[in-house]
């Protein structure tokens, strides 16, 4: 295959003809290509499989890493255990791309592979590598971990697939007539480019384009101006010219400040994460216009379909029986990692996602009395499973995590399973019959794991955050703790408003509809299955992309 000359490899939708060059520092494609961590990777992938299916003229470059986020395992005593695998992906196609970048004033080689389409149904994927025998050890090292917590070498990896991935858009001569930046982890193009069209900004800006993933100011990466400066990541502007050219005096460079400077639009990732944003940019000058285009991910590849179509056949028996099969076969790998038996008869609640201390993980069993009440009730019993990976370094979270290992011990009905990726992701989706979601509002930009568990049967129930406001019409198609005047609590009193809230839903409401009226708790689970369907399948989001972004004058 030619990679000089590259074209798409299928015949483009007009609607679609746009060229767009889109950058990630993770995408969740498939479970064998381990390049992620979480949301933001979840919904690159669900993005790349609909720009397939649409036949967009998208192609994206991200970073391949050889030991991937990390491998989650267990200390003897079943506790987190980080490891680090290397990953083999003989399903990638090497380019023969070879070119160098500068970071840190010295040359690195960097090699592009290609993930063909056809593989796992996804736009053309380009992924960077410098794991090369030509770099010296420290170079090498640049694609070893996503999101590695040395600030240099973080910083390096921003200018891999931002320089990098802008560069290899020139080798490929692709000329594309947007660049999209997912999360602002690759902004440092838009220094590569701004050399390339001579400082001329209106020709960047005309070009590029900004999602912001993040809804407060302090999540948003910072890292010292000088020390970017020296590894190279303002492609030969001094550090006064960066100040000028972004309108920004601090010492602190603030990537996302600067991307919403230089994008002509951006856009927030929920219609309340786009309010969000708006207030939290809007004292500063000079911002790009945020709109917001609401996550989604991609039906095709997340949905049950025989669920689906015993729904649509209207066969409630069989449908039943599906669910419940998917819920038995979910619970042989929480038997194989525990040594616990779960009930497919017994109403079961999911939490799983990223652990991080915003998302309250622990939530439902900071009242342990409550909790114990919950878990030893005969007349509604309740089985619960907790999963997700905590970044390798964030200890708050891993011992949120270890707490509920060691909690889970004191019961037959509670488990805590490692390995949360896309394959483990879906089985625990189709697993719960209640998706546990409770995010401290308004934290949450979006939260998309909630969708693919309505795509295989399982009820939303969750803070009233990111998505949830535009899907969830309470007792309907899911459940919802409605909103308090947050704004006025510290987060003690809003932990224990919206806990109260949540046993109160689920003692009261949840937990009756599914055992004493189970047709109406059917009829809910598939009024969350109809709405999820179009409104927060991928295939509208990215269409909205190109509607709303790309062709945005």
């Amino acid at each position: 295959m030619d990679f000089k000359n590259f074209s798409v490899p299928y015949t483009v939708d007009e609607k679609y003809a746009k060229k767009v060059a889109y950058f990630s520092m993770e995408f969740a494609v498939h479970q064998p290509l381990k390049i992620y961590s979480g949301g933001l990777g979840f919904l690159a992938g669900s993005h790349l499989r609909s720009s397939y299916e649409l036949r967009q003229n998208m192609i994206s470059i991200g970073i391949l890493w050889k030991y991937g986020y990390y491998d989650q395992a267990r200390n003897q005593d079943q506790t987190l255990q980080v490891t680090w695998m290397e990953k083999e992906n003989s399903f990638l196609e090497d380019t023969g791309i070879k070119f160098q970048i500068d970071i840190h004033e010295h040359p690195v080689w960097v090699k592009a592979f290609y993930l063909k389409p056809e593989t796992f149904k996804s736009a053309p994927l380009f992924l960077l590598s410098t794991d090369l025998p030509e770099n010296d050890y420290v170079s090498q090292t640049i694609t070893h971990r996503l999101y590695d917590a040395n600030v240099a070498t973080k910083v390096a990896q921003f200018i891999l697939l931002g320089v990098g991935g802008a560069k290899l858009v020139d080798e490929l001569n692709f000329n594309p007539e947007i660049y999209h930046l997912n999360e602002a982890h690759g902004l440092s193009a838009a220094f590569y480019l701004l050399k390339k069209y001579n400082n001329n900004l209106a020709e960047l800006k005309k070009r590029l384009v900004f999602t912001t993933h993040t809804p407060e100011e302090a999540g948003n990466e910072k890292h010292d101006i000088y020390l970017c400066h020296k590894m190279s990541y303002f492609c030969g502007l001094s550090v006064d010219e960066v100040k000028k050219v972004t309108g920004n005096n601090d010492d602190a460079f603030n990537h996302s400040l600067a991307a919403l400077r230089f994008a002509h639009i951006a856009n927030g990732v929920s219609q309340l994460h786009g309010d969000v944003s708006r207030a939290m940019w809007g004292k500063y000058n000079n911002i790009c216009p945020i709109i917001s285009i609401t996550n989604a991910q991609n039906w095709n590849y997340w949905a049950d379909k025989q669920l689906y179509r015993k729904m649509q056949d209207g066969d409630d028996f069989w449908f039943d029986d599906r669910k419940k099969y998917l819920k038995k076969r979910a619970f042989e790998i929480v038997a194989d990692q525990t040594g616990k038996i779960f009930d497919p008869n017994i109403f079961t609640i999911v939490w799983a996602r990223r652990f991080a201390g915003y998302k309250r993980a622990e939530l439902i069993t900071r009242d342990i009395e409550r909790f114990n009440k919950l878990m030893s009730d005969t007349k509604y019993p309740v089985q619960i499973i907790w999963g997700g990976k905590p970044y390798p370094m964030d200890y708050p979270a891993i011992n949120d995590f270890n707490h509920l290992v060691h909690l889970s011990k004191g019961y037959k009905n509670v488990a805590v399973v490692v390995g949360y990726e896309l394959a483990l992701s879906k089985r625990m989706k189709q697993a719960a019959d209640c998706w546990l979601n409770n995010p401290r509002v308004p934290r949450e930009a979006s939260g998309t794991s909630g969708m693919t568990a309505a795509m295989n049967g399982a009820v939303n129930f969750s803070t009233d955050d990111g998505w949830i406001p535009e899907f969830v019409n309470h007792g309907n198609n899911g459940f919802v703790v409605p909103k308090a005047d947050y704004d006025n609590m510290n987060v003690q009193q809003q932990d224990q408003y919206d806990l109260d809230k949540l046993y109160e839903i689920l003692q009261k409401e949840i937990l009756p509809l599914y055992y004493d009226n189970h047709d109406t708790w059917r009829q809910v689970t598939k009024n969350g299955m109809r709405d999820v369907r179009y409104q927060f399948d991928a295939g509208r989001m990215a269409d909205e992309y190109y509607e709303l972004m790309y062709n945005a004058k």
